[in-house]
């Protein structure tokens, strides 16, 4: 049986949204200084994980949409860690970012251990979202608008 939010989200391209959340356990990820962030450790917040590569040009295309979201102050429980998983420097990354003028998102990168495989990734740009609860409720395979009111309006009510 689809929930309610199912229903509602159906016109919101690319969206996959979960009956039951799924659960993992121990997934991390690197910061632009090489440090690793635990995904548990964001617990209580919205987490919206976006995988994308300086080659990928559906990624280049909704990048400056998901800055936008990042500055939405109605948002308050949303954390983006937009995550770089091509393998890309963090140089090639930040000219990526700059030449974009993205400036409210910070760079992230995908572990040795690789993120993108342990949530079975099919390609980019993939975009994950995890409840307060730290599971996965939601996937957008493909690229979206991240300012589409539609989209907006669906988010918030689990924000």
């Amino acid at each position: 049986m689809l929930n309610s939010f199912s229903l509602e989200a159906s016109e919101i391209k690319n969206l996959i949204i979960y009956e039951e959340p799924k659960k993992y356990v121990n997934l991390s990820f690197l910061d632009d200084k090489n440090n690793e962030l635990k995904l548990n450790s964001f617990k209580g917040n919205v987490i919206l994980l976006n995988f994308w590569a300086t080659w990928c040009a559906p990624c280049k295309e909704e990048m400056p949409s998901l800055d936008l979201l990042q500055e939405n102050n109605e948002l308050n429980n949303l954390k983006i860690f937009p995550i770089n998983i091509g393998k890309d420097n963090v140089n090639k990354a930040s000219s990526f970012f700059n030449n974009l003028k993205i400036k409210n998102l910070n760079l992230y990168f995908d572990n040795p251990e690789t993120l993108a495989k342990k949530l079975s990734l099919r390609g980019i740009p993939t975009t994950i979202l995890f409840n307060k609860k730290g599971d996965e409720f939601a996937r957008i395979v493909g690229s979206i608008d991240f300012s589409d009111q539609k989209f907006l309006d669906w988010l918030r009510k689990y924000d």
